[in-house]
């Protein structure tokens, strides 16, 4: 028994060319050139089922590219690229606690001598870093180990 058939995709010459431009590309990701092999795919006329076989995917997989580059489609290239569209949409997620200006002042602080502080150590560590930081109101709570990895990762 046979399903509905699915929404069909119209590619212009533009299009077409930059995704067959970019599944030819050598430093492209495997997963944009294999979505993008889903859309030609898709164009050709060929169903879900098929192109999950021919390409070893999941059928779900297909149906979330076919429909999302179909409603995509309406935004024109100018504003957003082909490898874009390809992209995975952001992920939702707690916003960051510290700004970017909280991180600056903590690496100046690191960049300190602890005694300018009246610190009674001669290196500063994660634990008097963080406490420094909320004695100096930069932030009103850190962990050690979270002060100790920001600090890490920018210096």
């Amino acid at each position: 028994m046979r399903g509905p058939k699915p929404p069909m995709i119209n590619l212009t010459d533009t299009e077409r060319e930059g995704l067959n431009a970019l599944t030819r590309r050598r430093t492209l990701s495997q997963q944009i050139a294999l979505r993008a092999h889903i859309v030609l795919d898709a164009a050709d006329g060929h169903n879900n089922c098929e192109i999950a076989r021919r390409r070893h995917i999941s059928l779900d997989m297909v149906r979330l590219w076919r429909e999302r580059w179909i409603g995509l489609q309406a935004v024109s290239l100018k504003d957003l690229s082909l490898e874009d569209r390809l992209a995975d949409v952001p992920r939702s997620g707690r916003p960051a606690r510290i700004t970017a200006e909280q991180v600056c002042r903590m690496v100046a602080l690191a960049c300190e001598a602890p005694s300018c502080s009246g610190r009674p150590i001669s290196q500063w560590t994660g634990r008097e870093i963080a406490d420094e930081m909320i004695r100096r109101e930069i932030v009103s709570d850190i962990s050690p180990r979270h002060a100790s990895r920001l600090v890490k990762k920018t210096i």
